[in-house]
């Protein structure tokens, strides 16, 4: 529980942040891709050699997939799984509490922070000592950012400040009754089975890291923009690496 706990005061952090300096919007957009960049780079290199080793790579790469597709599908077809990473309506004229968009970016975000508690964590069972440190730690990277977005969004669409940030960590708490799911489970099943859903969770931190860097390039329509992302993705490879080094 305490590394979802250092990933719910990430975020926290970042909804102070976006709540009270509306200038730091733009340095967390540049930290979006980075970030991605880490997530893809974690289920790259961390987690699928971990759950292909376990499990096969046949059946570890179907399981990625598998996941990817699914958090892609409801992304697509039911509600953007990371609003607070992609959202770009002008809420700053929104005087009404929970106007549009905040009530359902309020369930979004907590539905996503559930995920990134529960792949917390499931990844704790890992038998690389470098994806339990990466993992966790590209997660409350990424939740900076996110929790930025977050308050400055739900700040432009409530009535306070107070307000605001009590609803930034009411959705960002669920991070926590993830990981304490996670938890649960691991308790009730064999260190193999949790390769099954740990497999999956890459496939959906694979997605969130895509979405991420996707939606920087989207902003900028430049190969530069891939750059945060890439540096992320290597960056993430080298901690795993320089983790498993240290631990012999």
């Amino acid at each position: 529980m305490a590394m979802a706990l250092v990933a719910t005061l990430a975020a926290a952090l970042g909804a102070v942040l976006g709540l009270s300096l509306t200038g730091v919007q733009s340095g967390a957009r540049r930290m979006v891709g980075f970030s991605g960049g880490l997530l893809a780079g974690v289920a790259l290199f961390g987690l699928l050699p971990e759950v292909g080793e376990e499990l096969g790579w046949t059946a570890g790469v179907l399981l990625l997939v598998a996941g990817y597709l699914a958090l892609m599908g409801i992304d697509r077809n039911v509600y953007a799984v990371c609003p607070t990473c992609s959202h770009d309506h002008d809420h700053e004229d929104c005087a009404s509490t929970l106007h549009g968009f905040a009530a359902p970016l309020i369930i979004a975000a907590a539905l996503h922070a559930f995920l990134d508690g529960w792949s917390i964590a499931t990844s704790q069972s890992a038998s690389a000592v470098g994806l339990r440190v990466s993992l966790p730690l590209a997660l409350s990277l990424h939740k900076i950012p996110e929790g930025i977005a977050l308050g400055a969004i739900l700040r432009a669409s409530t009535s306070s400040r107070g307000r605001a940030f009590v609803w930034c960590m009411a959705a960002e708490s669920a991070t926590l009754f993830g990981a304490g799911s996670g938890m649960a489970m691991a308790s009730r099943v064999t260190a193999r089975w949790l390769n099954y859903p740990l497999a999956v969770a890459g496939g959906c931190l694979l997605y969130l890291g895509y979405h991420a860097v996707h939606a920087e390039w989207r902003r900028r329509r430049s190969w530069t923009a891939f750059l945060p992302g890439v540096t992320g993705a290597a960056g993430a490879a080298a901690l795993q690496f320089a983790v498993e080094v240290l631990s012999r």
